[in-house]
C-alpha cells in the first residue's frame, strides 16, 4: 500500500473516447452471456506497457527521463481492436482481455527497450513476453473462473473495428478507492518522430 512518500504508478497508452465507447458496447454484450466477471470500467482501460507498483516519488523523475529519451524518435502508432483472449488460459480464465492489432511489433520493441532501462532502476524485468491487450474484466472471486468464455470467444468480436492512434505514452498515478481505481496523469510523453 502506498504511503505519503510513495505512489502506485504505471505507464500506458491512453485510449481515445470512441474506442472506450466501442469497448463499453462490447462489455455490455458480454455481460449478457458471461458469468463471474468483475468488469473494468471503460474509462479505466488502458494499454499498459509497464506496471511499476508502489514507487518512491523521487523515482518518477528517473522513469520520466527513460521514457522521454525512448519516445523522442518514435512515430505515432496505429492500432485496431483484435480478438478476445484470457489469462492464464481460456479454460482457466481469470482475466478477460481484448487483443490489439496493428503496429504491435513496434510497440513491443519500444516496451522491451524501456524494460531494460527500467531494470537499471531496480524494477524487475517482466518474465512473460509482452502481449498488448486491454483488460475487460477479471474473475469475480479470487479462486473463481470466468464461465462460458470458450463459446463466447468464437461468436463475439468486431466486424469493422475502428482504427486508433497512439500519439504518445502517459505515466499514471493509480489511487485505489472503493468504487475502483482512480487514475491521474503524472506525465505525458509525445511521440515526436
Amino acid at each position: 500500500m502506498a504511503d505519503e512518500k510513495t505512489i502506485r504508478a504505471f505507464l500506458a497508452i491512453d485510449l481515445p473516447g470512441e474506442v472506450r465507447g466501442e469497448i463499453a458496447a462490447l462489455q455490455s454484450r458480454l455481460k449478457d452471456v458471461l458469468e463471474g466477471v468483475r468488469w473494468t470500467r471503460p474509462e479505466g482501460i488502458h494499454l499498459t506497457l509497464k506496471f511499476f507498483g508502489d514507487i518512491d516519488k523521487l523515482t518518477v523523475g528517473s522513469i520520466a527521463d527513460i521514457v522521454e529519451k525512448k519516445t523522442e524518435d518514435c512515430e505515432r502508432l496505429s492500432f485496431t481492436m483484435g480478438s478476445l483472449g484470457a489469462f492464464p488460459t481460456v479454460k482457466r480464465a481469470r482475466v478477460l482481455w481484448l487483443g490489439v492489432d496493428g503496429e504491435t511489433e513496434k510497440l513491443a520493441s519500444l516496451q522491451g527497450s524501456m524494460e531494460e532501462d527500467f531494470e537499471t532502476l531496480g524494477f524487475e524485468k517482466e518474465r512473460r513476453s509482452f502481449t498488448p491487450h486491454l483488460t475487460l474484466g477479471r474473475a469475480r472471486s479470487p479462486r473463481g473462473r470466468i464461465m462460458g468464455l470458450r463459446e463466447v470467444m468464437e461468436s463475439v468480436g468486431y466486424e469493422n473495428p475502428s482504427p486508433f492512434f497512439a500519439e504518445g505514452l502517459t505515466l499514471f498515478k493509480s489511487d485505489l478507492a472503493s468504487g475502483g481505481a482512480v487514475y491521474t496523469e503524472l506525465a505525458y510523453f509525445s511521440f515526436n518522430g
